[in-house]
């Protein structure tokens, strides 16, 4: 008898694809918010993409473990609807695979000195084998990457948290301004954060059930949680938050941010440790986003899981990502803006309009069930009505804009 997975491993790969989009994204985005209502933000956002993501396993529970979204959708709410969430479950998860493998080649350049084209291509080359390969290689490779991220992770952030300043993490010389209204631009990324939902299908897949599928997806919400608010708080602590104009003038990269750092930092050890990590973070999306974006694609063209089915599978998964970041390379924190706009699509109004709707089913309300009744979909619906709202009120210059 094979050996049940384990939820470590789950949570890992749920996490691993938060991390990567959050981590490298949610400094610049909320450094307007700055410290008590980026993490406000963070926190809420959390509890709501847990929410929905059990909707969808509620909402998937009555069919096969090999479907995904392109599948009960379009058995729920027809072809036009189920059109719609295609392009933006395609429109995300290739929008990210965009920005990591853009991030990945610019921080290799750095840090290794080659040509950042190359890196790109190398990574992808390299890495998007274990997609290829099976959930349990990207399983085993995410508990190493993310124990990989916590050690690094840790000594970096020591080396941060050592040296904090209360008056910068809280901003007393601008004490009596207003942080809140900043926090309204931030939610369109702080939503990319947790948008793992692509994976929610891969996860009932690999564990068999609802139930534990449920404990991975809340065990690695937790996990990014926990991380994101050490970053932020270390962030913030040390880099004063006028000090945030280049970053910003710079569409918000990693590679920005990290040079911000290094003026507030005085060990090379621990700005190592920060740019290692870093690297952990877009290689875990990387894989944990492509194993998504990969299942899903499968399901909507219905290849086989041989192996060349797979190997088919892998190429319009992340050749089409790749050419654009070599074509077309731009700012991480404005692709994952426009993605969490996006992704409001298939992180909120679906799952909440396919768990509506399979409720009322014939068996419906057997089996797993998803927490909150009906409220709860209204929650979860008026979150992603305000976050789109939100974006594009920032895109037409309706919100305020901290620089």
């Amino acid at each position: 008898m094979e050996k049940q997975p384990s939820i470590i491993g789950g949570s890992c790969i749920i996490a691993g694809v938060c991390v990567g989009a959050g981590m490298l994204g949610l400094p610049s985005s909320g450094a307007g918010a700055w410290t008590t209502w980026s993490i406000i933000a963070i926190f809420i956002t959390m509890i709501v993409m847990t929410m929905s993501g059990w909707m969808l396993l509620e909402a998937f529970k009555r069919y096969d473990l090999k479907v995904s979204f392109n599948t009960v959708t379009k058995d729920i709410y027809g072809v036009n609807v189920n059109y719609i969430n295609n392009i933006a479950v395609y429109f995300v998860g290739s929008i990210l695979l965009y920005a990591y493998i853009t991030t990945s080649g610019l921080i290799l350049e750095g840090m290794l000195g080659f040509n950042n084209k190359f890196a790109s291509i190398a990574f992808v080359a390299i890495f998007s084998l274990f997609v290829w390969h099976s959930t349990r290689a990207v399983d085993k490779i995410s508990v190493v990457l993310i124990a990989f991220m916590v050690l690094s992770f840790t000594f970096g952030v020591s080396g941060l948290a050592m040296n904090i300043d209360v008056s910068v993490l809280f901003d007393y010389e601008n004490k009596g301004m207003s942080y809140a209204p900043y926090a309204m631009a931030m939610l369109p990324v702080a939503l990319t954060s947790f948008g793992y939902h692509h994976s929610v299908a891969s996860m009932r897949s690999y564990y068999g059930n609802e139930q534990r599928a449920k404990y991975a997806i809340l065990g690695g919400t937790f996990i990014a949680l926990i991380l994101y608010i050490l970053w932020v708080v270390s962030i913030y602590g040390n880099l004063p938050r006028d000090n945030f104009g280049p970053v910003l003038q710079q569409g918000g990269n990693v590679e920005a941010l990290l040079v911000a750092l290094s003026s507030v930092i005085d060990s090379e050890k621990v700005e190592g440790a920060i740019n290692a990590f870093s690297m952990a973070a877009i290689l875990s999306s990387f894989i944990g986003v492509g194993l998504g974006l990969f299942d899903f694609l499968a399901d909507c063209f219905k290849i086989n899981d041989s192996k060349r089915g797979r190997a088919k599978t892998a190429v319009i998964t992340f050749i089409p990502p790749l050419v654009f970041s070599l074509l077309f390379p731009f700012g991480f924190v404005i692709a994952i803006g426009y993605a969490g706009a996006a992704a409001t699509v298939w992180t909120c109004f679906i799952p909440a309009m396919l768990v509506y709707r399979s409720r009322k089913l014939e068996g419906g309300q057997d089996g797993f069930m998803a927490p909150g009744g009906t409220p709860m979909i209204a929650l979860v619906m008026t979150f992603g009505v305000v976050t789109a709202l939100f974006h594009f009120m920032a895109m037409m210059n309706l919100l305020p804009e901290f620089s």
